[in-house]
Protein backbone atom coordinates (compact mmCIF):
# COMPACT_ATOMS: atom_id res chain seq x y z
CA UNK A 1 0.00 0.00 0.00
CA UNK A 2 2.80 2.44 0.93
CA UNK A 3 4.62 1.61 -2.32
CA UNK A 4 1.51 2.45 -4.37
CA UNK A 5 1.20 5.76 -2.55
CA UNK A 6 4.87 6.58 -3.13
CA UNK A 7 4.72 5.64 -6.82
CA UNK A 8 1.75 8.00 -7.22
CA UNK A 9 3.78 10.80 -5.61
CA UNK A 10 6.57 10.15 -8.12
CA UNK A 11 4.13 10.17 -11.04
CA UNK A 12 2.55 13.49 -10.08
CA UNK A 13 5.97 15.06 -9.63
CA UNK A 14 7.17 13.88 -13.03
CA UNK A 15 4.01 14.97 -14.91
CA UNK A 16 3.95 18.37 -13.22
CA UNK A 17 0.68 17.96 -11.28
CA UNK A 18 2.27 17.67 -7.81
CA UNK A 19 1.15 20.45 -5.45
CA UNK A 20 2.18 19.31 -1.98
CA UNK A 21 2.32 16.39 0.42
CA UNK A 22 1.31 16.46 4.06
CA UNK A 23 2.35 13.86 6.65
CA UNK A 24 0.50 13.74 9.99
CA UNK A 25 -0.62 11.50 12.82
CA UNK A 26 2.94 11.28 14.11
CA UNK A 27 3.63 8.85 16.98
CA UNK A 28 7.38 8.49 16.81
CA UNK A 29 10.37 9.05 19.07
CA UNK A 30 10.55 12.83 18.63
CA UNK A 31 7.78 14.18 20.84
CA UNK A 32 8.25 17.75 19.48
CA UNK A 33 7.57 16.85 15.83
CA UNK A 34 4.01 17.46 14.67
CA UNK A 35 3.90 17.20 10.88
CA UNK A 36 5.86 17.42 7.66
CA UNK A 37 4.80 19.36 4.57
CA UNK A 38 6.55 18.78 1.25
CA UNK A 39 6.47 21.31 -1.61
CA UNK A 40 8.23 21.58 -4.98
CA UNK A 41 10.95 24.22 -5.35
CA UNK A 42 13.63 25.33 -7.80
CA UNK A 43 17.14 25.61 -6.38
CA UNK A 44 20.00 26.58 -8.67
CA UNK A 45 17.78 25.78 -11.63
CA UNK A 46 17.13 22.24 -10.40
CA UNK A 47 13.79 20.84 -9.28
CA UNK A 48 13.83 19.80 -5.65
CA UNK A 49 11.33 18.98 -2.92
CA UNK A 50 11.37 21.14 0.20
CA UNK A 51 10.51 19.45 3.52
CA UNK A 52 9.19 21.66 6.32
CA UNK A 53 9.45 19.79 9.63
CA UNK A 54 7.01 21.48 12.02
CA UNK A 55 8.00 21.13 15.66
CA UNK A 56 6.35 22.65 18.72
CA UNK A 57 8.58 25.72 18.79
CA UNK A 58 10.32 25.84 15.42
CA UNK A 59 10.23 24.80 11.78
CA UNK A 60 13.16 23.13 10.05
CA UNK A 61 13.44 23.18 6.25
CA UNK A 62 15.48 20.69 4.23
CA UNK A 63 15.61 20.11 0.47
CA UNK A 64 15.95 16.81 -1.36
CA UNK A 65 15.84 15.47 -4.90
CA UNK A 66 13.08 13.07 -5.98
CA UNK A 67 14.83 9.72 -5.20
CA UNK A 68 15.79 10.98 -1.72
CA UNK A 69 12.24 12.22 -1.19
CA UNK A 70 10.64 8.93 -2.11
CA UNK A 71 13.01 7.01 0.16
CA UNK A 72 12.31 9.36 3.08
CA UNK A 73 8.54 9.20 2.61
CA UNK A 74 8.68 5.42 2.71
CA UNK A 75 10.79 5.58 5.86
CA UNK A 76 8.47 8.08 7.55
CA UNK A 77 5.31 6.11 6.75
CA UNK A 78 6.89 3.06 8.34
CA UNK A 79 8.41 4.93 11.27
CA UNK A 80 5.82 7.08 12.97
CA UNK A 81 3.53 8.97 10.57
CA UNK A 82 0.12 7.33 10.46
CA UNK A 83 -1.55 9.49 7.82
CA UNK A 84 -0.60 11.36 4.66
CA UNK A 85 -2.35 13.35 1.94
CA UNK A 86 -1.07 13.92 -1.56
CA UNK A 87 -2.42 17.06 -3.24
CA UNK A 88 -2.22 17.29 -7.02
CA UNK A 89 -4.00 19.36 -9.64
CA UNK A 90 -5.94 16.25 -10.74
CA UNK A 91 -6.91 14.67 -7.41
CA UNK A 92 -6.23 14.44 -3.69
CA UNK A 93 -5.09 11.06 -2.40
CA UNK A 94 -5.29 10.06 1.27
CA UNK A 95 -3.13 7.44 2.94
CA UNK A 96 -3.60 4.72 4.27
CA UNK A 97 -7.14 4.60 2.87
CA UNK A 98 -5.79 5.25 -0.66
CA UNK A 99 -8.97 7.19 -1.35
CA UNK A 100 -9.02 9.69 -4.21
CA UNK A 101 -11.16 12.83 -4.10
CA UNK A 102 -11.61 15.99 -6.15
CA UNK A 103 -8.49 18.21 -6.19
CA UNK A 104 -8.31 20.93 -3.55
CA UNK A 105 -6.02 22.96 -5.79
CA UNK A 106 -6.49 23.40 -9.53
CA UNK A 107 -3.13 24.99 -10.37
CA UNK A 108 0.38 23.84 -9.54
CA UNK A 109 2.33 26.30 -7.36
CA UNK A 110 5.25 28.34 -8.63
CA UNK A 111 8.43 26.39 -7.95
CA UNK A 112 10.30 29.29 -6.41
CA UNK A 113 12.66 28.68 -3.54
CA UNK A 114 13.21 32.30 -2.62
CA UNK A 115 10.76 35.14 -2.54
CA UNK A 116 10.80 37.12 -5.77
CA UNK A 117 13.71 39.51 -5.76
CA UNK A 118 12.50 43.03 -5.27
CA UNK A 119 15.37 44.73 -7.02
CA UNK A 120 15.47 48.46 -7.54
CA UNK A 121 18.20 48.01 -10.13
CA UNK A 122 16.86 46.02 -13.05
CA UNK A 123 19.44 43.91 -14.88
CA UNK A 124 17.71 42.68 -18.02
CA UNK A 125 18.66 44.65 -21.11
CA UNK A 126 20.90 47.06 -19.15
CA UNK A 127 23.95 47.53 -21.36
CA UNK A 128 25.74 49.69 -18.80
CA UNK A 129 25.78 46.76 -16.34
CA UNK A 130 27.34 44.58 -19.03
CA UNK A 131 29.92 47.25 -19.87
CA UNK A 132 30.76 47.59 -16.17
CA UNK A 133 31.21 43.80 -15.90
CA UNK A 134 28.36 43.38 -13.43
CA UNK A 135 26.10 41.18 -15.59
CA UNK A 136 26.28 38.99 -18.66
CA UNK A 137 24.28 39.69 -21.85
CA UNK A 138 21.21 37.99 -20.35
CA UNK A 139 21.19 40.17 -17.23
CA UNK A 140 22.61 37.54 -14.86
CA UNK A 141 24.85 39.02 -12.19
CA UNK A 142 28.33 37.54 -12.31
CA UNK A 143 29.33 35.53 -9.25
CA UNK A 144 32.33 37.76 -8.55
CA UNK A 145 30.11 40.87 -8.79
CA UNK A 146 27.40 39.77 -6.33
CA UNK A 147 28.65 41.92 -3.44
CA UNK A 148 29.10 44.95 -5.67
CA UNK A 149 25.60 44.55 -7.11
CA UNK A 150 24.06 44.24 -3.64
CA UNK A 151 25.74 47.49 -2.65
CA UNK A 152 24.50 49.24 -5.78
CA UNK A 153 20.95 47.97 -5.34
CA UNK A 154 20.90 48.98 -1.67
CA UNK A 155 22.20 52.48 -2.51
CA UNK A 156 19.42 52.93 -5.04
CA UNK A 157 16.81 51.54 -2.66
CA UNK A 158 17.80 54.09 -0.01
CA UNK A 159 17.90 56.99 -2.45
CA UNK A 160 14.58 55.93 -3.98
CA UNK A 161 12.93 56.36 -0.60
CA UNK A 162 14.59 59.73 -0.06
CA UNK A 163 13.60 61.25 -3.43
CA UNK A 164 10.05 59.87 -3.73
CA UNK A 165 8.52 63.16 -2.58
CA UNK A 166 10.59 65.32 -4.94
CA UNK A 167 8.47 67.00 -7.66
CA UNK A 168 8.51 64.78 -10.75
CA UNK A 169 8.01 67.52 -13.31
CA UNK A 170 10.87 69.70 -12.13
CA UNK A 171 14.47 68.94 -13.14
CA UNK A 172 16.57 67.66 -10.24
CA UNK A 173 20.32 68.21 -10.38
CA UNK A 174 22.30 65.40 -8.77
CA UNK A 175 26.05 65.50 -8.31
CA UNK A 176 27.95 62.31 -7.49
CA UNK A 177 31.29 63.34 -6.04
CA UNK A 178 34.13 60.90 -6.63
CA UNK A 179 32.03 58.78 -8.98
CA UNK A 180 34.84 56.34 -9.80
CA UNK A 181 33.67 53.83 -12.38
CA UNK A 182 30.11 55.11 -12.02
CA UNK A 183 28.38 52.00 -10.68
CA UNK A 184 25.93 53.95 -8.53
CA UNK A 185 25.76 56.92 -10.89
CA UNK A 186 24.49 54.81 -13.77
CA UNK A 187 22.11 52.75 -11.62
CA UNK A 188 20.63 55.83 -9.96
CA UNK A 189 20.08 57.60 -13.29
CA UNK A 190 18.47 54.46 -14.74
CA UNK A 191 16.15 54.13 -11.74
CA UNK A 192 15.11 57.79 -11.64
CA UNK A 193 14.33 57.97 -15.36
CA UNK A 194 13.19 54.43 -16.10
CA UNK A 195 11.33 53.49 -12.92
CA UNK A 196 10.50 56.67 -11.00
CA UNK A 197 9.80 58.80 -14.07
CA UNK A 198 11.75 61.74 -12.68
CA UNK A 199 13.46 64.47 -14.66
CA UNK A 200 16.95 64.09 -13.23
CA UNK A 201 20.21 65.53 -14.54
CA UNK A 202 23.07 63.53 -13.04
CA UNK A 203 26.75 64.54 -13.08
CA UNK A 204 29.56 62.26 -11.95
CA UNK A 205 32.73 64.01 -10.80
CA UNK A 206 35.94 61.98 -11.08
CA UNK A 207 39.59 63.07 -11.18
CA UNK A 208 40.87 60.11 -13.24
CA UNK A 209 40.52 61.03 -16.95
CA UNK A 210 40.45 57.42 -18.17
CA UNK A 211 37.39 56.66 -16.02
CA UNK A 212 35.68 59.87 -17.12
CA UNK A 213 36.13 58.92 -20.78
CA UNK A 214 34.96 55.36 -20.18
CA UNK A 215 31.84 56.42 -18.28
CA UNK A 216 30.88 59.04 -20.83
CA UNK A 217 31.20 56.43 -23.59
CA UNK A 218 28.99 53.97 -21.67
CA UNK A 219 26.43 56.71 -20.95
CA UNK A 220 26.31 57.59 -24.67
CA UNK A 221 25.96 53.96 -25.73
CA UNK A 222 23.18 53.46 -23.18
CA UNK A 223 21.23 56.47 -24.44
CA UNK A 224 21.47 58.27 -21.09
CA UNK A 225 21.22 61.84 -22.36
CA UNK A 226 20.93 63.43 -18.90
CA UNK A 227 23.98 61.68 -17.47
CA UNK A 228 27.52 62.97 -17.89
CA UNK A 229 30.90 62.68 -16.22
CA UNK A 230 33.40 65.49 -15.75
CA UNK A 231 37.05 65.46 -14.79
CA UNK A 232 37.85 67.26 -11.55
CA UNK A 233 38.28 67.05 -7.79
CA UNK A 234 35.61 67.29 -5.13
CA UNK A 235 37.29 70.32 -3.61
CA UNK A 236 37.38 72.32 -6.86
CA UNK A 237 34.09 71.32 -8.50
CA UNK A 238 31.32 73.93 -8.62
CA UNK A 239 28.33 72.13 -7.07
CA UNK A 240 26.25 75.26 -6.47
CA UNK A 241 23.46 73.94 -8.70
CA UNK A 242 23.07 70.63 -6.84
CA UNK A 243 19.72 69.65 -5.35
CA UNK A 244 21.18 66.32 -4.26
CA UNK A 245 24.84 65.68 -3.48
CA UNK A 246 26.26 62.18 -3.11
CA UNK A 247 29.75 61.01 -2.13
CA UNK A 248 30.39 57.34 -1.59
CA UNK A 249 33.67 56.19 -0.06
CA UNK A 250 35.52 59.45 -0.62
CA UNK A 251 38.69 59.06 1.45
CA UNK A 252 39.35 60.94 4.67
CA UNK A 253 38.67 64.69 4.34
CA UNK A 254 37.33 64.33 0.77
CA UNK A 255 34.06 63.32 2.42
CA UNK A 256 34.15 66.61 4.33
CA UNK A 257 34.80 68.53 1.12
CA UNK A 258 31.72 66.89 -0.40
CA UNK A 259 29.55 67.69 2.63
CA UNK A 260 30.78 71.28 2.58
CA UNK A 261 29.88 71.58 -1.12
CA UNK A 262 26.39 70.31 -0.37
CA UNK A 263 25.92 72.71 2.51
CA UNK A 264 27.17 75.65 0.41
CA UNK A 265 24.72 74.70 -2.36
CA UNK A 266 21.90 74.45 0.20
CA UNK A 267 21.22 71.03 -1.30
CA UNK A 268 17.94 69.43 -0.30
CA UNK A 269 19.69 66.12 0.28
CA UNK A 270 23.27 65.14 1.13
CA UNK A 271 24.20 61.46 1.20
CA UNK A 272 27.72 60.28 2.03
CA UNK A 273 29.27 56.92 2.86
CA UNK A 274 32.60 57.80 4.51
CA UNK A 275 35.80 55.87 4.01
CA UNK A 276 38.96 56.30 6.11
CA UNK A 277 39.25 58.80 8.98
CA UNK A 278 42.91 59.82 9.19
CA UNK A 279 42.59 63.45 10.23
CA UNK A 280 40.75 62.88 13.49
CA UNK A 281 42.70 59.75 14.36
CA UNK A 282 45.99 61.64 14.14
CA UNK A 283 44.72 64.30 16.54
CA UNK A 284 43.28 61.76 18.96
CA UNK A 285 46.56 59.82 19.03
CA UNK A 286 48.55 63.01 19.59
CA UNK A 287 46.33 64.16 22.48
CA UNK A 288 47.13 61.08 24.61
CA UNK A 289 43.92 61.44 26.60
CA UNK A 290 44.58 59.37 29.73
CA UNK A 291 40.90 58.79 30.49
CA UNK A 292 40.54 57.05 27.11
CA UNK A 293 43.82 55.16 27.23
CA UNK A 294 42.09 51.89 28.13
CA UNK A 295 40.47 52.04 24.65
CA UNK A 296 42.83 54.01 22.50
CA UNK A 297 45.94 51.97 23.30
CA UNK A 298 44.46 49.24 21.10
CA UNK A 299 44.76 49.98 17.39
CA UNK A 300 41.43 48.36 16.51
CA UNK A 301 39.53 50.37 19.12
CA UNK A 302 41.32 53.54 18.09
CA UNK A 303 40.24 53.08 14.49
CA UNK A 304 36.62 52.44 15.44
CA UNK A 305 36.56 55.34 17.89
CA UNK A 306 38.05 57.68 15.31
CA UNK A 307 35.35 56.67 12.82
CA UNK A 308 32.54 57.29 15.29
CA UNK A 309 33.90 60.61 16.51
CA UNK A 310 34.56 61.85 12.98
CA UNK A 311 31.10 60.92 11.70
CA UNK A 312 29.45 62.14 14.89
CA UNK A 313 30.97 65.60 14.42
CA UNK A 314 29.97 65.55 10.76
CA UNK A 315 26.37 64.93 11.83
CA UNK A 316 26.54 67.81 14.31
CA UNK A 317 27.93 70.21 11.70
CA UNK A 318 25.13 69.27 9.30
CA UNK A 319 22.58 69.87 12.07
CA UNK A 320 24.15 73.27 12.70
CA UNK A 321 23.45 74.20 9.08
CA UNK A 322 19.80 73.17 9.25
CA UNK A 323 19.79 69.49 8.27
CA UNK A 324 17.99 66.54 9.81
CA UNK A 325 20.58 63.80 10.01
CA UNK A 326 20.52 60.01 10.16
CA UNK A 327 23.56 57.76 10.48
CA UNK A 328 23.11 54.04 9.88
CA UNK A 329 24.63 50.87 8.44
CA UNK A 330 23.20 50.61 4.94
CA UNK A 331 24.39 47.08 4.16
CA UNK A 332 25.93 44.11 5.96
CA UNK A 333 29.65 44.38 6.62
CA UNK A 334 29.92 41.02 4.87
CA UNK A 335 29.62 42.95 1.60
CA UNK A 336 31.78 45.94 2.52
CA UNK A 337 33.47 47.01 5.80
CA UNK A 338 32.76 50.66 4.91
CA UNK A 339 29.04 50.37 5.49
CA UNK A 340 28.07 53.54 7.38
CA UNK A 341 25.90 56.07 5.59
CA UNK A 342 25.15 59.65 6.62
CA UNK A 343 21.90 61.06 5.23
CA UNK A 344 21.11 64.75 5.70
CA UNK A 345 17.82 66.32 4.61
CA UNK A 346 17.42 70.10 4.57
CA UNK A 347 14.96 71.30 7.21
CA UNK A 348 16.06 74.89 7.72
CA UNK A 349 15.77 74.72 11.49
CA UNK A 350 19.36 74.58 12.71
CA UNK A 351 20.05 74.80 16.47
CA UNK A 352 23.28 76.68 16.02
CA UNK A 353 24.27 77.64 19.55
CA UNK A 354 23.41 74.30 21.15
CA UNK A 355 25.16 72.37 18.39
CA UNK A 356 28.31 74.51 18.61
CA UNK A 357 28.49 73.76 22.32
CA UNK A 358 28.21 70.02 21.65
CA UNK A 359 30.95 70.16 19.03
CA UNK A 360 33.24 72.09 21.40
CA UNK A 361 32.68 69.53 24.17
CA UNK A 362 33.37 66.56 21.90
CA UNK A 363 36.59 68.14 20.65
CA UNK A 364 37.74 68.83 24.21
CA UNK A 365 36.94 65.31 25.38
CA UNK A 366 38.89 63.70 22.53
CA UNK A 367 41.73 66.19 22.25
CA UNK A 368 40.72 67.53 18.84
CA UNK A 369 41.75 71.07 17.91
CA UNK A 370 39.55 71.42 14.83
CA UNK A 371 37.57 69.05 12.64
CA UNK A 372 38.34 69.50 8.95
CA UNK A 373 34.63 69.99 8.17
CA UNK A 374 34.58 73.05 10.45
CA UNK A 375 37.32 74.59 8.31
CA UNK A 376 35.64 73.57 5.04
CA UNK A 377 32.34 75.17 6.06
CA UNK A 378 33.82 78.19 7.83
CA UNK A 379 32.28 77.17 11.13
Amino acid sequence: MAKDFISTIAETFRNGTFVRLSLGGYKGADDTLKKIVVRPVIIKREEKLSFTYSHKTKDIVKNYDLPETLALIEQYLKGGFGTATLFSTEFDLSYPAMKKSAPSVSEAPQKSHDRAKNRHVQTEGRKYLQDLNITDSKGNVFKNAQDKFKQIDKYVEILAGLVKDFPKGKAINIVDMGAGKGYLTFALYDYLHGTAGMNAVVTGVEYRPDLVSLCNLIAHDSGFGGLSFVEGTIENFDASHANILIALHACDTATDDAIAKGIAAKADLIVVAPCCHKQIRREMEASKNQSLDFLLRFGTFMERQAEMVTDGIRALVLEHFGYDVKVFEFISDAHTPKNVMIVAQKSGSGKREAVREKIAKVKKDFGISRHYLEKATGL
